[in-house]
């Protein structure tokens, strides 16, 4: 459900356009700029460049919260890609990468490399949404390292932080205002009907658009998907962590491993965490953190950061494919490996502002507690729900520990202030009649299998595919078989041949000695 800002959260496939931008070739033509007739003047150096393609930018001033213009507007940056064919283009395709809170304007080359087929004759529309990259700021005070390093106590106290500086403006980041940007920016282009294409939190993001702006819709691709009515407790990723280590190791040439084990592994590292964590001295630009290491932030990285950037290089080592040695050592006394993994991983963090990210997630997911309720009392209905979670739904984790690694769910939010902010997005709202394709990859533990079926059942027209060897959001690597199947769906409403969804080759697997 994550894919933001560099750093990895549940909701969000992780750097997947960073880890693209490494391996593409170098661009050899320039592409040219214009405003849209009618649109605010893109500012000069902001609007990108992209090779062989004209880019039209532009800013659409909107209400920071809907119906109470004394809390002022908000500038919302958009992008559209031109198509290179002759003639009028046969679509627009309105492209989120999830977050809450990623960005794309500034990675516009490669979403038009990852979508070069669909570009010869289809626009593709990209949002900043509100309070990230080219849009306007609206800050509450806490950063993604500070955010991600932090204990779950920690993480409690910064977004009711968060909340409290933002005061009545909280209610201004919601999926429907986001969804309501995306559909004036659509109007001022005067584009009829839009193709949506969700990655990761873009999945929960375009159905509520659907709900919103029925009329406005074509066909749906959801990549990385989860539903609207997730799992308060995350226990779909907790019981595809187990299922997709035993996938590697099961798949690895030759045999690198025993799946089996492997569990036992990481079932005996998350009990030994829970009571003794570990501290790893995290170096980045910003300074470095001492990171307290245990079980939830072991389950972080099983489930969110493992399953980032799975199969785009599946010859190179990856942070999945380490880890059934890494959990091997430490279950032998040598700690080494697992620092190693931890370390690596924890290097991107960065300053930027979490707003996007928290009021959205804390704004729009349902919870395990009332909103109107006051502090104590949602901290018993909390209690309540995590001591109803049976023995063994969370797999190799205890359901504190599983819970505690989301940044999204659990009780991170239980702080979130109640006046002044929205009820949950519904989870069964009616949406359009429209086809949707729905693309999972089979070694993602972030948005697994599970989920994705979930999201496809919310439509009547759907289908669903699961994409072997790939982990979150499956269609940005490199051979381009997976975005081949979704231009194919998005230009004719069938994905058409899909044989090489089941083809790709297994991710390299450091082998586990004796």
């Amino acid at each position: 459900m994550t894919y933001k800002n560099k750093a990895r959260r549940a909701g969000l496939a992780v750097g997947v356009l960073a880890v693209l931008a490494s391996v593409l070739p170098t661009a050899a033509a320039t592409a040219t700029t214009a405003a849209p007739a009618g649109a605010a003047a893109a500012p000069s150096g902001w609007c990108p460049s992209v090779p062989g393609h004209e880019v039209d930018c532009g800013r659409e001033k909107r209400p920071l919260v809907a119906g109470k213009p004394q809390l002022g507007t908000v500038k919302v940056s958009y992008a559209v890609v031109r198509h290179r064919a002759p003639g009028p283009a046969k679509g627009t395709v309105a492209l989120n990468p999830g977050g809450p809170g990623e960005t794309l304007i500034d990675k516009a080359k490669e979403v038009a490399w990852a979508l070069e087929g669909l570009l010869k004759d289809h626009d593709v529309l990209l949002v900043d949404p509100r309070g990230t990259g080219k849009s306007e700021r609206v800050p509450c005070g806490v950063t993604d390292a500070e955010y991600r390093f932090g204990t779950r106590a920690q993480q409690r106290a910064a977004v009711e932080r968060c909340g409290k500086n933002l005061g009545p403006k909280a209610a201004g980041f919601t999926s429907a205002a986001t969804a309501d940007d995306i559909d004036a920016i659509r109007a001022r282009l005067k584009v009829r009907k839009l193709s949506l294409y969700g990655l990761s939190y873009g999945t929960y993001l375009m159905p509520v658009y659907a709900s919103r702006h029925p009329e406005s819709v074509r066909n749906i691709v959801l990549s990385g998907a989860y539903p609207l009515a997730l799992d308060t407790m995350a226990r779909p990723s907790a019981q595809a962590v187990s299922l997709t280590l035993r996938r590697v190791c099961e798949r690895s040439v030759p045999v690198a491993c025993d799946g089996e084990q492997t569990v036992r592994d990481l079932a005996t590292t998350a009990a030994r965490l829970r009571v003794k964590p570990l501290t790893i001295p995290i170096a980045t630009g910003h300074g470095v953190y001492k990171k307290k290491f245990t079980e939830d932030k072991l389950a972080n990285l099983l489930f969110e950061a493992a399953s980032s950037g799975v199969g785009f290089q599946p010859d190179k080592p990856s942070l999945l494919g380490q880890l059934p040695h890494a959990l091997n050592r430490f279950v032998k006394g040598d700690t080494a490996p697992l620092r190693k993994l931890v370390r690596a991983e924890g290097e991107s963090g960065s300053e930027l502002d979490q707003a996007p990210y928290i009021a959205v997630v804390c704004n729009d997911y349902r919870r395990d507690w009332s909103k109107d309720a006051s502090r104590s009392e949602r901290r018993r209905q909390y209690r309540a729900a995590l001591a109803a979670v049976r023995p063994g739904e969370h797999g190799a984790f205890s359901a504190k520990g599983f819970t505690e690694g989301t940044t999204d769910a659990g009780d991170v939010c239980i702080g979130w202030p109640g006046k002044d902010t929205p009820n949950p997005q519904p989870t069964k709202p009616k949406l359009p009649n429209v086809p949707v394709l729905v693309l999972s990859g089979d070694l993602d533990s972030n948005t697994p299998d599970a989920s994705g079926k979930k999201a496809a059942a919310q439509f009547r027209d759907s289908r669903f595919h699961s994409v072997r060897n790939m982990g979150h959001v499956p269609e940005l690597e490199l051979s381009r078989c997976v975005a081949g199947v979704s231009s194919r769906f998005i230009r004719a409403n069938t994905p058409g041949d899909t044989s090489c969804l089941r083809s790709l080759p297994p991710i390299a697997v450091t082998p586990v000695r004796g």
